[in-house]
């Protein structure tokens, strides 16, 4: 028996991790699209199949853990997916016989489904939701086991063996798939983090080294044209030492928001580090690129930025290079655009310079 309860174990813990890769990207919620709702509550419900091909038995009764994806499924994905997957289970059954013990298990599986769903919908912890409904089933099964066996030997260690499984495999269940999904959660979180800048959301150094380096390829197969804006807050210092580090970084982020207001979608926006940005425009000629970068001036120098306790007015310098006008190696775009920044800074600031033409 403990044999059989292992392998039971082992398949609803190895299906998990399969489910949890295939759907790493979109976990299954109460809000959820119902195609995602219909997908999760078919394989749940097959996986209750599975699960009742290695079912354990016990003199003349037959159990398993076919409840505990129903379980699953119900208590994070709701009503839709729950039916689906109870529906798929009775159909399973009734395939294997139409008799007593079948019509009653059908019973218990409508039972466990519904508490399921009650239960999912109340305040309690999430420990405690799991316990009553595994609670639940093991009360309804002792029930139905007991009006079908007569044999108190039987029953006696029939009703705790089940009982035991039950809990045993619902809290591994639970456990296993609280862990994946927690596990993958922090791996993304990880993951943006080492291409987003935390403070404004745009693209950090790294990533825009790598996102260009990718569009050099891209520019030179397709001889489009790129250009580059380069971007530094005028005496961004001075907001520092005068208004404080935290309010220096709400002007840091509230920059960020209005670069990606005087931007295209598909431009790439990313602080490369303190208070410097850079904007690369994809297929854009020096002309659009000029335009861009003074629309880019006019509304920081328009904008009141909100402080804590102040508003306050700043201004942006900005050199501007581009591939093919006043670069002819690609590679020196930055080197062009950083240089023509320096220039707009030692020549008065709030200003667009243009990289000098190789």
């Amino acid at each position: 028996m403990f044999k059989d309860l292992f392998t039971n174990i082992t398949v609803l813990v190895s299906l998990l991790i399969f489910y949890c890769q295939m759907t790493n990207a979109k976990p299954l919620t109460r809000h959820s699209p119902i195609r995602r709702k219909i997908t999760v509550g078919i394989a749940g419900g097959l996986l209750g199949n599975i699960l009742m091909y290695y079912s354990i038995s016990i003199d003349a009764a037959l159990i398993d853990l076919r409840h505990i994806p129903l379980i699953l499924v119900a208590f994070y994905g709701g009503t839709l997916p729950a039916l689906l997957s109870m529906l798929l289970i009775i159909l399973g059954r009734m395939f294997i016989a139409i008799n007593i013990p079948a019509f009653t298990s059908i019973i218990l599986i409508i039972l466990v489904t519904a508490a399921s769903l009650i239960l999912a919908k109340t305040t309690l912890s999430k420990k405690m939701k799991i316990f009553l409904i595994l609670t639940f089933d093991n009360f309804i099964f002792s029930i139905i086991v007991s009006s079908l066996l007569h044999d108190p030997y039987t029953l006696a260690y029939l009703i705790p063996f089940y009982s035991g499984a039950s809990y045993i495999g619902g809290f591994i269940a639970f456990y296993v798939l609280n862990v994946l999904r927690t596990n993958q959660m922090l791996f993304k979180k990880y993951k943006s983090e080492s291409t987003t800048d935390a403070l404004t959301g745009l693209n950090n150094y790294r990533n825009f080294d790598e996102k260009f380096n990718d569009l050099v390829k891209t520019v030179i197969h397709k001889k489009e044209q790129l250009s580059l804006l380069y971007i530094d807050i005028d005496f961004f210092k001075k907001v520092n030492d005068t208004y404080g580090h935290a309010e220096g970084d709400e002007v840091l982020k509230q920059l960020g928001e209005i670069l990606q207001k005087c931007s295209r979608s598909f431009d790439i926006i990313s602080r490369n580090g303190g208070e410097e940005f850079t904007v690369l425009l994809r297929n854009s000629s020096l002309t659009e690129a000029r335009e861009a970068a003074e629309k880019i001036r006019r509304s920081v120098e328009k904008h009141s930025f909100q402080l804590k306790n102040n508003h306050i007015n700043v201004t942006v310098s900005i050199g501007v290079a581009c591939f093919r006008e006043t670069t002819d190696n690609i590679y020196n775009l930055i080197e062009d655009a950083d240089k023509s920044l320096y220039q707009a800074k030692n020549t008065g600031r709030n200003k667009v310079c243009i990289a000098v033409s190789h």
